[in-house]
């Protein structure tokens, strides 16, 4: 069953406003995976199948961990039987119906 996946990791014990040097780490595992994925301001989404994608999660999560004692994740899943290219094909149905 495919699974579209968006998810947000960062740690919260860095005691600085700027995440994004970690949150690249995990961005780097993520298009390492070889999934098909989109980075947004909120959070990243990746398509796949369950185990796939939750492999992705799981290094992400590991990461992070190595140097953090507390970690913020939110997590959203939508799976499907049959879907293909949900990333472009769900954005593209709703552009298309606004007038």
């Amino acid at each position: 069953m495919s699974v579209l996946i968006n998810f947000s990791i960062f740690p919260m014990d860095k005691g600085d406003t700027g995440l994004s040097r970690h949150v690249a780490r995990a961005i780097e595992i993520v298009e390492a995976s070889g999934l098909p994925h989109e980075l947004g301001p909120m959070g990243t989404s990746i398509e796949g199948e369950w185990e796939d994608v939750m492999a992705v999660i799981n290094a992400c999560y590991h990461e992070l961990e190595k140097d953090s004692d507390r970690l913020f994740m939110t997590l959203t899943a939508d799976a499907k039987k049959g879907r293909k290219d949900g990333l472009t094909n769900k954005v593209r149905s709703v552009q298309e119906k606004i007038r």
